[in-house]
């Protein structure tokens, strides 16, 4: 368990636990045809071997370094996960696989951001996949128990942005979109397991945000403490959340070590009290994935991240706190954490 979290009374704890830069213009019927598109073929061996550790691979639905452009689409990045789910790098296309100059080891990472705070559109850089009928390539996490979201993040500008859709300049998002899983009812921004910083109480916080039924409510693990503590600007930081939606619990990590925090309600959001059991997500295929802002079907843009970001891995089970730590201490030889 996350050390400092009180968990609310309801769970069960006998079950064990789990860019202003160039922006590519397209048009939007094409950009629809792009998005719903979500499988780009399975990976082999090798590059799961490459994504992922020993003792999460066996756990690991899809996954992303940005050195792997679709040779079709430069404007896609390979999933080197088993579920071939290709990520569609929205607005910037290719342009957003870029060369770290903080650390020049990690190679190609992806740049995220906002393009133009003054107006409300659609140019935000984001990356994600998004299928109205649900991306059967994630189908692992149909009916899930547990899952993971983790990967390597650093902050590239302000954040959180101005909200372009307000008609007062001085108003900013209330969240920064980090990477999640999509419910199986999303519009685009719903999730069923998110890494985010959002706004709790008044203050930005690093939270896990999950959803265990569709159209269902969300519970909210918050950490401790400022979130620029968490995330200092400039600076190569390695997240992770995991979500038990059997248990309730969630936990969030910061390069390998748990950090402690709390949960936002004490009722019960996901609904598990009582028979059935085990409890699980909805038996839906998620709409599918969406990094670095909302929406990754562009009809709309929200909670931008001014970032760039790496080795961003999407597991069907909770990550345990010692897989954490290896995963970290495994590519951390490339960031500058």
């Amino acid at each position: 368990m996350t050390p400092g979290a009180t968990v609310p009374s309801y769970r069960r704890t006998t079950a064990p636990s789990r860019l202003r830069a160039a922006v590519t213009a397209v048009g939007a019927a094409l950009l629809t045809a792009a998005f719903v598109t979500p499988s780009g073929g399975p990976s082999s061996p090798q590059d799961r071997s490459a994504a992922a550790g020993a003792g999460i691979r066996g756990s690991l639905v899809a996954g992303y370094d940005f050195e792997h452009p679709d040779p079709v689409d430069a404007g896609r990045e390979r999933d080197l996960g088993p579920s071939g789910t290709s990520l569609s790098l929205v607005n910037g296309g290719a342009a957003m696989r870029v060369r770290d100059d903080a650390d020049p080891r990690r190679g190609h990472v992806l740049q995220t951001g906002q393009v133009s705070p003054e107006a409300a559109g659609n140019d935000d850089w984001k990356a994600g996949v998004y299928d109205p009928d649900g991306a059967e390539s994630l189908h692992a996490f149909n009916g899930a128990r547990q899952a993971t979201v983790m990967g390597w993040f650093r902050t590239t500008g302000q954040n959180p942005s101005p909200d372009s859709g307000s008609d007062d300049p001085s108003d900013l998002y209330n969240a920064i979109g980090l990477a999640g899983v999509l419910t199986g009812d999303s519009n685009g921004h719903d999730v069923r397991a998110l890494l985010e910083l959002i706004d709790v109480d008044g203050e930005l916080r690093l939270v896990a945000l999950g959803r265990r039924l569709d159209g269902g409510e969300s519970q909210t693990f918050a950490a401790d403490g400022d979130w620029r503590t968490h995330l200092p600007d400039g600076k190569w930081v390695h997240l992770a959340a995991t979500f038990d939606f059997d248990t309730g619990e969630m936990a969030l990590y910061r390069n390998g070590r748990a950090l402690s925090g709390s949960y936002v309600r004490d009722d019960d959001p996901w609904t598990l009290e009582g028979e059935p059991e085990p409890d699980l997500a909805s038996p839906t295929d998620p709409r599918g994935l969406k990094i670095g802002g909302s929406f990754p079907q562009n009809t709309r843009e929200a909670n931008p991240c001014n970032c760039r970001m790496d080795d961003l891995l999407f597991l069907d089970r909770a990550a345990t706190p010692g897989q954490v730590r290896a995963e970290y201490r495994r590519t951390a030889g490339r960031p500058a954490s």
